[in-house]
């Protein structure tokens, strides 16, 4: 089977990582540092994503050959994330435990082609997921029987509405799943309904001012004082802008999107479909986040798998689950039980 990616450069993967303590610029806790024979193995990676130029880090299991069979997992990171924070980790993770993973840059995002930067629609984020399956498919190894699939936060979300009708996936988990575009529409625990329209109205206008060559994004949270962040009303703001911006910062990681994408995101709703969903389904979120709903919202919506659970941490916020020890213990051995079951013990071709 032909290829449909190449393996980046030593220099390439130098001038990517420049500025991080990490060679291969991974900013999450315990992150590999170097390819040492007989154990997992990182190898950042480019592929074409329908003209654009895509970046992702493949990871795999120790003691890995192409002769043999591997289940897979395809990773797709948060909004405003990139593959070398909490996709990564949860990527490596489950190499860790024998899967074959490809986290990958959204397109228009992080080290990913695509202009203009910080494009941020719905149809773009389904699409990456799918073409990374492509990709993964022709990694030597990969059982096409045994793929499945994992989104983070709005990867999560986005997660959620490509396994609806793409059938190569055979499970998938999200964590702390973010439905995008129920929250751009409504506001957070739709707290801006009201202004709806007029919002629409100011991604009209930006979009028009597109057509004219002028980008207009939105603005970035991690950019306001500390004093201000703490007065953000909700745990997911707060805890996020210490998270991107202080905690585990990356230069491709951004909370601006362009306005623009509002027409798009507030015409989506990862719901939508969710009853084509036949595959097992695990749902991973923190019991005191306040993101809960969101992830209950499709849960619930999930009516075409009689093979799905709903796990709560206990104690955790939403961004909690992306770094602290107990909490990323708790899900990592839960993920990893849960594809045990549902692909690794799957009859291999």
């Amino acid at each position: 089977m032909k290829k449909l990616y190449e393996i980046k450069s030593e220099e390439e993967i130098k001038k990517e990582a420049e500025g991080y303590q990490n060679p291969f610029g991974l900013v999450y806790d315990d992150a590999i540092v170097e390819n040492i024979p007989g154990e997992i193995q990182i190898q950042p990676i480019s592929y074409d994503r329908d003209g654009i130029k895509a970046a992702a880090n493949l990871y795999f299991p120790a003691g890995y050959s192409e002769e043999k069979s591997y289940p897979a997992l395809v990773v797709a990171h948060p909004n405003g994330g990139v593959k070398e924070q909490v996709a990564g980790l949860f990527g490596q993770k489950l190499a860790e435990q024998g899967y074959i993973t490809l986290v990958f840059d959204a397109a228009y995002q992080g080290a990913s082609g695509g202009e203009p930067r910080s494009t941020d629609k719905p149809q773009n984020r389904v699409e990456d997921i799918h073409r990374a399956a492509d990709v993964l498919l022709t990694v030597p190894g990969v059982d096409p029987e045994r793929l499945g699939a994992l989104g983070i936060c709005g990867g999560g979300g986005y997660t959620f509405k490509a396994i609806q009708t793409d059938k190569r996936f055979k499970a998938a988990s999200t964590l702390s799943l973010f439905n995008s575009d129920i929250v751009r529409k409504n506001g957070f625990l739709d707290s801006q309904i009201d202004t709806i329209q007029e919002r629409l109205e100011q991604a009209a206008k930006a979009r028009n001012d597109l057509a004219q060559g002028k980008v207009t994004l939105t603005p970035n949270m991690c950019e306001m004082p500390e004093s201000e962040a703490d007065k953000l009303p909700y745990d997911l703001y707060r805890e996020g802008y210490y998270y991107y911006g202080k905690q585990y910062p990356h230069k491709g990681s951004t909370f601006s999107y362009t306005l623009d994408s509002l027409i798009d995101l507030m015409d989506f709703d990862a719901r939508q479909g969710a009853e084509l969903i036949n595959i097992p389904l695990l749902m991973i979120a923190g019991k005191k986040a306040d993101t809960l709903y969101l992830t209950e919202g499709c849960y619930s919506a999930a009516t075409g798998t009689k093979d799905k659970e709903l796990f709560l941490v206990p104690g955790a916020h939403h961004i909690e689950t992306y770094w602290k020890p107990e909490y990323v213990q708790q899900e990592a051995e839960k993920m990893t039980e849960f594809f045990d079951r549902t692909l690794k013990n799957r009859k291999a071709n």
